[in-house]
């Protein structure tokens, strides 16, 4: 790999006139431009992006705040791993790239940690990085609060915050769940159940009062047995099914905050020797993959997954370049009719 002395030595400029072709390329004469870069070009030179950033104090680097914690399971659920490949891949259009940024007990190295945020904003400041990403991992609101208050830019996914330089782009989880619910109603649904996300996500917060919404809508009563808490997660879908059938009054439809959950519930029902849909219809949240090859295939609430790449990185890169806030992104969803809850 070719340095930067060394594609000044061959071009006959200085070491700072390459610098400044690739930081300051305004104040280069075309002529000297052209040759540094075609030299560069045929020399696989790539310019260091820290140094780029100490000259020029700005970035192409955006910071991922997201708390890989073993013991907290969020980043391996399949509907978070599709929006960051979408937000990556969105960046990387722009000319941006992505850096998770130290958390868990390496963030206790480097005076960082969602404990204590301005670690992370000190750390943000400090290589000069374009902005921060935040991904809510369970309980993460409050820190994500504190970041939205530092002046850095920052996009917050699926946590509204609110801050000079700060946004957050989501779904529109309440609608989605409220025409879930409501087409279990049509299909003559009387006692439907939900198992929603974990208290205190604002995502589940959401469907329930969509849920609720629906059921109002439709003239049946919200019953308190029939809302069981899971974690968006297989296990929480299949436990939570065991203990609704488990009722006197047993519901013959299920609406799962998240396609993991959903798969668990139909797992669960069919454990218990109940057809699907005939005996319990099941919809589910997100559309990850597994919806549509499961069999039955699960009815679902669609996400647009790349839609949130797109937003997030139009936003944080809008505040970069413009300095204000920009106004919070709420995607639509769509309900994919499949086989899991009939026709």
């Amino acid at each position: 790999m070719a340095t930067g002395r060394e594609i000044a030595q061959l071009c006959g400029v200085s070491v700072a006139t390459v610098s400044r072709v690739f930081n300051q390329p305004e104040t280069v004469n075309e002529e000297t431009r052209e040759r540094v870069l075609r030299v560069a070009k045929e020399l696989g030179y790539q310019p260091n992006e820290s140094a780029r950033a100490l000259s020029t104090k700005q970035s192409t680097m955006i910071g991922l705040v997201w708390d890989t914690d073993h013991r907290r399971p969020g980043w391996r659920h399949p509907y978070l791993q599709d929006l960051l490949i979408g937000l990556k891949s969105a960046l990387s259009a722009h000319g941006y790239h992505l850096l998770m940024l130290a958390t868990s007990g390496d963030a206790r190295e480097v005076g960082a940690s969602l404990a204590d945020p301005v670690g992370y904003v000190n750390m943000t400041r400090r290589h000069h990085l374009g902005g921060l990403v935040l991904i809510d991992s369970g309980s993460d609101a409050e820190a994500f609060e504190a970041f939205a208050q530092s002046g850095v830019p920052c996009v917050a996914l699926d946590v509204a915050v609110d801050g000079p330089k700060a946004t957050y782009v989501t779904s529109d989880n309440e609608g989605g769940a409220r025409q879930a619910t409501s087409h279990l109603a049509a299909l003559g649904h009387t006692r439907i159940a939900t198992i929603t996300g974990p208290p205190g996500n604002q995502p589940s917060e959401a469907r329930v009062s969509g849920y609720r919404k629906a059921l109002a809508e439709a003239g049946l009563p919200v019953r308190d047995e029939h809302i069981v808490a899971g974690d968006f997660y297989r296990t929480s879908g299949t436990l939570a099914v065991q203990r609704l059938l488990a009722l006197d009054e047993p519901p013959t439809a299920v609406f799962a905050a998240s396609d993991e959950m959903a798969v668990g519930a139909l797992l669960a029902a069919r454990a218990a020797g109940l057809r699907v849909p005939d005996d319990l219809a099941i919809v589910g949240f997100d559309d990850i993959e597994i919806a549509s090859v499961v069999d039955p295939a699960l009815t679902t609430v669609a996400q647009d997954k790349p839609g949130f790449g797109v937003a997030a990185a139009k936003a944080i890169m809008a505040m970069i370049t413009g300095g204000g806030r920009e106004d919070p992104v709420i995607l639509p969803t769509r309900l994919v009719v499949r086989d899991s809850c009939g026709s």
